[in-house]
């Protein structure tokens, strides 16, 4: 029995899915939910067998929610399912560990060919990027400029690039004001921003963020 993981912002796609999954034979949904953080939080909770994660959700975004779900359960596959055929987020999710990449636009056709290949632990991509790129996109990763940011800082820069408040990404993360003024320094200084526009931009031209 292969055991799922969904994780969408939209409460209709979850619904679609899990239907489709479930009246497949040997396929168990055991969790839904609908943003990035509670992705993680569930999957560490279910250790599900494959996690099928929507690439543009709020708090944790596809890739920083694939890079704690692969770093905390290496055995756990996850596929990306999104609206974006871009071979520069193909090469974001597939650095982070995430072996599947299903357009929503292919479910009807590919969502199961997909969970299958996944669950045998093989790699699944639709769209225009075919699956012979994956090596080539693979080392043209490793090969290129690391990311500047740690992660917490990265996750500082999406929620502040999401509209939200100093004050509200202390709730959001449990820590004080001057750990979130810190991390905000030390990224900008990192990116060579100057002010909270300049993030934003930044957080949208690299996908931290989706419009």
């Amino acid at each position: 029995m292969t055991r799922i993981l969904i994780a969408d912002d939209h409460h209709v796609v979850r619904t679609g899915l899990r239907a489709v999954l479930e009246a497949q034979p040997g396929l168990e949904v055991v969790g839904e939910v609908g943003n990035g953080e509670e992705a993680v939080e569930a999957a560490v909770r279910l250790k599900p067998d494959l996690v099928i994660l929507d690439y543009a959700m709020p708090v944790h975004n596809g890739v920083e929610a694939t890079r704690e779900i692969r770093k905390q359960l290496p055995r756990t596959e996850v596929l990306i399912f999104t609206l974006h055929d871009s071979q520069e987020v193909i090469e974001d999710v597939l650095s982070v560990g995430a072996r599947g990449y299903l357009l929503k636009s292919d479910a009807n056709d590919h969502l199961i060919a997909a969970v299958r290949a996944l669950a045998r632990h093989e790699a699944y991509i639709s769209g225009r990027v075919s699956a012979e790129l994956l090596d080539t996109l693979l080392d043209r990763r490793r090969q290129g400029k690391q990311d500047p940011l740690t992660p917490r800082e990265r996750r500082v820069v999406q929620l502040i690039a999401e509209g939200r408040s100093n004050r509200d990404v202390c709730g959001q993360l449990g820590v004080s004001l001057k750990t979130v003024e810190t991390h905000r320094a030390a990224a900008m200084r990192k990116l060579g921003l100057h002010n909270t526009a300049d993030l934003v931009r930044y957080a949208i031209k690299n996908r931290i963020v989706e419009v």
